[in-house]
């Protein structure tokens, strides 16, 4: 796990989706100043190897639960981002020991919602990505193609593929599975999002108990990147209440 560390009460875990990393990289500033703020990089995305066994979103959830024992941390903020969502969901099913305290999901994958199919963007180049991810997607900035950048790029794509292509970004079973979920949790949306609906956002919500929803103006699958300050303040609304 990758730290950074503040004098404080807290913990919050940053879990990211198949972007890699950089994509909760404002979420980890906003929350640095204030917590302790862990951010892994998920094995096998960024050039790092995936063992074997991580082969799906219950898998890294088991592997990151273990992770806050062994440091010996509870009562942890986890915040996931489209798959590091779904990642945070099966760690709330599976905790047992208190490791989870609250649970934000944004954008989050890993359900099956009847008529709102995520949309399968397998092997898309990132411009074609984000003019289904982003409510402006002029605000993707790529960098010049490098190719060790590109080599990253695969990686992270063929990493996805594995953990979460088969049903694509769902487990069939986990709505039905939601209702055990016991800790506060907040469902947040960007209103924009073509990949993964707002309404599909609304069910994933409805699946778990006293689940809160809210939903981010002009952001698409990644609204801390298109509107940070709304959704931070959306969360640490729901953190401090």
């Amino acid at each position: 796990m990758t730290e950074t560390t503040d004098s404080t009460t807290r913990t919050v875990l940053l879990l990211h989706g198949g972007g890699g990393p950089a994509t909760v990289a404002p979420l980890a500033a906003h929350f640095a100043a204030a917590a302790t703020v862990i951010t892994p990089t998920l094995p096998g995305w960024g050039g790092s190897p995936r063992p074997s066994e991580l082969d799906s979103a219950r898998a890294y959830a088991h592997r990151y639960l273990s992770e806050l024992a062994d440091a010996g941390l509870s009562d942890v903020v986890v915040i996931g981002s489209s798959l590091g969502g779904w990642i945070g969901a099966e760690m709330a099913l599976a905790d047992g020991d208190g490791r989870v305290g609250a649970l934000v999901l944004i954008d989050a994958a890993g359900i099956e919602v009847p008529g709102e199919p995520i949309r399968d963007i397998t092997g898309l180049a990132p411009q074609e990505i984000a003019q289904f991810s982003f409510h402006d997607p002029s605000k993707l900035v790529v960098p010049p193609p490098t190719p060790e950048g590109l080599a990253i790029v695969r990686g992270n794509q063929a990493a996805l593929e594995a953990v979460a292509g088969h049903p694509y970004m769902h487990d069939p079973e986990l709505a039905g599975r939601l209702g055990r979920i016991a800790v506060p949790t907040l469902v947040v949306w960007g209103e924009s999002d073509r990949v993964i609906t707002p309404e599909y956002g609304r069910a994933y919500a409805g699946a778990i108990p006293r689940a809160q929803f809210a939903t981010i103006p002009e952001a698409g699958h990644l609204p801390q990147l298109e509107q940070p300050g709304t959704l931070f303040a959306v969360i640490d609304g729901f953190l401090a209440g």
